[in-house]
């Protein structure tokens, strides 16, 4: 930090720092956990200030440019002091000097990055003393013009939706149609038409069978004891040989509407 009075400092050349905005996914906190059709959003971990200005407020990970560091070093610096976080890469998103930013008066300019990470990355969302994880649909008040960060950031993860490196970087290197599907919904805040999905992302040529298959086996509810009681009924009407026909036949009927398979192909982008 510069030396020299408030004056002087306002007057002379503005500090710069770092800053750095972590996407990751994970379950959306509006819906129940035992959901059915339980949607992914997009979460963001920030940092509670310790001091002036903004002090107990949240903000985005960062800090000074240290001296013999490059500013990609310093933004990586900064997110691990804070957050234990290392991503395999960071982009330079952009600079934000606005005059008033620092809500002290003194010049300063923040070079951010940001960079996208898988849930092993993320950690199972895992905060720490002063550090903790926000679905983007909950986001606090943050310090500075950190929220103006945040949505330049959205909008420009937003811009780059069709391309296959972002959704990538979230859904790992094999996927369902279904899963990317989840993984464009989440980025896009809003739904689209699964159907419609599969047939514009199988047309599109960016992607390609990796030659393994997804199978999922869920217990669906069991039947009613009313119904149970009314097949036995049956059966005792029908004789020995129509009852265990009938009981076959139920059998057979349970054992469909309580098993549900899904087999999926896992496909991959095209290199």
């Amino acid at each position: 930090m510069r030396q020299g009075n408030v004056t002087e400092r306002k007057a002379g050349p503005p500090e710069v720092g770092v800053s750095v905005i972590i996407f990751a996914l994970a379950p959306s906190p509006q819906a129940p956990q035992n959901a059915k059709d339980q949607r992914d959003e997009l979460w963001i971990p920030l940092v509670r200030r310790v001091r002036e200005p903004y002090k107990g407020m949240w903000a985005l990970p960062g800090g000074d440019v240290q001296a013999g560091r490059s500013l990609e070093s310093s933004a990586y610096d900064a997110l691990e002091s804070t957050t234990n976080l290392r991503p395999g890469y960071l982009e330079q998103l952009y600079t934000f000097g606005d005059p008033g930013r620092s809500g002290s008066g003194l010049p300063m300019v923040s070079i951010v990055y940001w960079a996208l990470i898988g849930s092993t990355e993320a950690d199972d969302l895992q905060g720490g003393e002063n550090v903790q994880w926000f679905a983007e649909s909950a986001l606090p008040s943050l310090a500075f013009d950190h929220s103006v960060i945040v949505h330049y950031a959205l909008d420009r993860l937003r811009s780059k939706l069709s391309y296959p490196d972002v959704a990538s970087k979230l859904v790992g290197p094999r996927f369902t149609l279904r899963r990317l599907h989840d993984v464009y919904e989440a980025i896009a805040g809003r739904r689209f038409d699964l159907g419609n999905f599969r047939r514009k992302m199988l047309a599109s040529g960016q992607l390609e069978e990796t030659g393994r298959s997804w199978r999922k086996v869920g217990i669906a509810r069991l039947p009613s004891i009313a119904l149970c009681l009314a097949w036995s009924s049956e059966a005792a009407r029908c004789g020995s040989h129509g009852a265990r026909r009938l009981v076959f036949r139920h059998q057979v009927t349970m054992a469909v509407k309580t098993m549900g398979f899904r087999v999926e192909t896992m496909m991959r982008f095209r290199r």
